[in-house]
This record gives C-alpha cells, structure tokens and sequence, in this order.
C-alpha cells in the first residue's frame, strides 16, 4: 500500500487560545504544521483533485479551528486539529504541530510547540 506524504507547514493563524486571561482576550497568533499520510496515486494517474487532499480547503478547515474556540492548552488545539485532518477517509494519519512563539514564558525563547500524531483505527 502506497504511503505518501502531504504537508502544509507554517500556516499562521491568529487564536485565542491559553491558560491565561489576557491571552484569551487579547489572543496570539499560532502556526500549525501538519503532515498526512494517504495514497496519492490515484491522483497523480488522474491528475484530478478529487482523488487527493485539497489543502487548500484543509487550510481553510485548520484556520477555523485555530481562530475559533479557545482552549487552554495546545495539546487540546493540536488533537481537534489532528481530529479534522482524519475527517478526510483518505487520510491514514495525521502529524500536528502547534507552535506558540508568543508564549508568556519569563526568558528569552525561539518557539514553544507540541507535536503529536494520530491514526485512523
């Protein structure tokens, strides 16, 4: 079985998730990477979108959910955002990471992020 790879990297996107209140009123922006495993070879016998991963219209999904309802934690964004990605019955599994470089964190950082995978069962 073909396992091929698709990854949309560095989407940014603006939420209001934390476990702080001036986080959630004034919110943050995140970035998300993500990258699917699912067959493309239909797809590129075909050259039809139909038969692959839109991520554009993926994009748009994950935006949603980041700029949509605040959680406290980002392992809580990450699994809803892993969670829309096997919406997709091509999808065979999903690696999510949520990265927070605006983290309230007293020192001096590059990125905080966690990352984490699921798989269809």
């Amino acid at each position: 079985m073909d396992t091929d790879v698709i990854t949309l990297s560095g989407l940014r996107v603006h939420g209001r998730h934390g476990v702080f209140d001036h986080e959630r009123e004034a919110g943050q922006d995140f970035i998300v990477d993500v990258a699917l495993t699912a067959s493309t070879a239909k797809a590129a016998a075909t050259d039809d979108l139909a038969h692959t991963v839109d991520y554009g219209a993926l994009a748009d999904t994950l935006a949603d959910i980041v700029s949509g309802e605040p959680c406290k934690l980002i392992e809580t964004l990450a699994e809803r955002l892993a969670a829309a990605c096997l919406e997709d019955p091509r999808v065979r599994s999903a690696r999510v990471t949520v990265h927070k470089p605006q983290a309230p964190i007293a020192h001096q950082f590059a990125d905080v992020s966690v990352t984490i995978e699921r798989a269809r069962r």
